[in-house]
């Protein structure tokens, strides 16, 4: 009997589905604040070499502030002081005339920088220094972050296939409540990048695991509800991040404060159920019983009594069909992500306020969402994700055309809309993955796929660096990635209204089934030609 009609006679979406939905939801609002953390824990406020130094000498030290700058740092071509140079020795004869003083020698800062205050009270910046030649360490930690977040879903995504979707659920939230809350906390650059890292090694679990446990205690009519739920969660969690943001300005404060609700998260987990999927699947018949019967009952519905081998990475490239499925959706998740991130992590590069920005890009993802919901069935996954795709191809080259500093608010809103399309992207990416995998490898299979998300995540702000080469070569790039991604996309199945595969023989099936229909069009034809005839 299948899972499906199994589900079907305990409902597939009542109280005990929504308690799923619930407590998923809870744990996976601090990731999008963690994903995003970067844009404001690591933000390079204004700066300049401190010349305190030169107090020493009484004429300086006689010197008004906006007097001691003037003779001592270097104003470039916009009118702004240099952040990385001062004058070899004071230069007091710039008082008596308007000179910027450009020609004249200058030393990169002897004594560490002076930060402007103003819109942060403290960052990674201006905690360790890293700007001018150090500046490589801030993108660093982005990078270092996702590294962990990729090696943590290839970790989780098997762990949980060996071992059960629940108890790995609680594992990424406890080490990564552990790991996020002690890096607040460090003492030096290093012991922050490693907390970091183990950090994103741990919470990537929570999006793989509570995607899959939802997805996988649903009815197929169900599913894309859900998918699209889960996917919300990103979106509020960013709103209420900006927020959190703007109140937060201290990078400790705020790296605690985005933890928080994991140990709410904690608390309501004992409510959690396990996959009776995974529990069927591995043999575990007894405890699968029981969960259903817990949703029967929470469902008001009759109890149903219709009620191996361990798998791994390997089980995903050992046939030839399973082979190209994960080569296929490794590279659409990869483009997905990439282009997601490098549009996300850009949100300085309009000049507007920073926190309008974050929550701008954050607030368009509702009606992108809104419109997934709908498209999903209207269209299908694989049109969905071709589309949103190749739209965000669109945007990303319309601001490559149109020049820097000139209609702004044309490059604003057209960035706002790709980052809408990049999101529906996501939003249908994760639900079309576990549509595509059998239950068996099902949790493997979203592990590698973030894996590969991450790994595009993580070159992401690396991308982004290639500004220095070509202004425009950043954007180039996102925009050929997306194209990449719609193309692929458009070679993998179609998985409206079907049943979830429940093994890889079920995979290998559906392409003979396919071949039969195609085989079996054909003769009809023939036949027809020949009565004709």
């Amino acid at each position: 009997m299948k899972f499906e009609n199994l589900l079907s006679d305990i409902n597939g979406f009542g109280r005990f589905q929504v308690m799923i939905i619930v407590i998923s939801f809870i744990g996976r609002f601090t990731l999008p604040c963690h994903f995003m953390l970067n844009n404001f824990i690591a933000a390079v406020p204004s700066h300049h070499c401190d010349v305190s130094s030169l107090d020493d000498s009484e004429v300086f030290r006689n010197l008004s502030w906006v007097e001691k700058l003037a003779v001592s740092i270097p104003v470039q071509k916009d009118g702004t002081l240099s952040s990385c140079t001062m004058f070899a020795e004071p230069q007091y004869h710039l008082l008596l005339n308007s000179t910027n003083g450009t020609d004249l020698p200058t030393v990169s800062c002897q004594n560490g920088w002076v930060y402007d205050n103003t819109t942060f009270k403290s960052t990674l910046t201006s905690q360790w220094d890293l700007v001018c030649d150090k500046k490589g360490k801030n993108k660093a930690t982005v990078t270092i972050f996702f590294i962990g977040v990729m090696f943590g879903a290839m970790t989780f995504g098997s762990l949980s296939d060996r071992y059960g979707r629940r108890i790995m659920l609680l594992v990424s939230y406890v080490f990564g409540m552990l790991f996020a809350v002690a890096s607040a906390f460090s003492t030096s650059y290093v012991m922050f990048a490693v907390l970091r890292f183990f950090t994103g090694f741990c919470i990537t679990g929570i999006v793989i695991v509570s995607a899959v446990l939802s997805v996988e205690w649903v009815s197929i009519e169900h599913r894309k509800l859900v998918g699209v739920i889960d996917s919300l969660s990103w979106t509020f969690g960013n709103a209420a991040f900006a927020g959190i943001a703007y109140l937060v300005n201290d990078w400790r404060y705020l790296t605690v404060s985005v933890t928080s609700p994991l140990i709410l998260a904690i608390v309501t987990w004992r409510w959690m159920p396990e996959s009776a999927r995974w529990l069927i699947a591995n043999g575990k018949l007894e405890q699968a019983h029981k969960y259903l019967k817990k949703c029967a009952k929470m469902n008001q519905r009759k109890e149903s009594h219709n009620l191996n081998r361990p798998y791994s990475y390997l089980d995903l490239i050992r046939t030839p069909k399973m082979r190209r499925l994960a080569l296929r959706t490794g590279t659409v998740w990869f483009c997905v992500a990439t282009a997601f991130y490098g549009i996300s992590f850009n949100i300085t590069g309009f000049g507007l306020n920073l926190y309008l920005t974050q929550f701008t890009y954050a607030v368009v993802e509702l009606p992108a969402k809104g419109l997934v919901y709908f498209l999903l069935d209207k269209i299908g996954r694989r049109s969905t994700e071709v589309g949103s795709l190749l739209l965000v191809g669109v945007c990303l080259g319309i601001n490559i055309l149109i020049p820097r500093g000139k209609q702004l608010l044309i490059r604003m809103i057209v960035a706002i809309i790709g980052k809408g399309f990049s999101s529906a992207s996501f939003a249908t990416v994760v639900l079309y993955n576990s549509e595509l995998y059998p239950t068996v490898v099902r949790q493997n299979g979203m592990g590698y796929n973030s894996f590969m998300a991450r790994l595009g995540v993580s070159l992401a702000p690396l991308i982004l660096l290639l500004e220095d080469v070509w202004r425009e070569l950043p954007q180039v790039v996102l925009c050929c990635v997306a194209v990449l991604g719609g193309m692929v996309a458009r070679t993998l199945p179609e998985t409206r209204n079907r049943c979830l595969p429940e093994t890889i023989e079920d995979i290998e099936q559906q392409k003979k089934e396919k071949k039969k229909k195609k085989n079996n069009k054909q003769n009809i034809k023939i036949k027809l030609l020949n009565l004709k005839h």
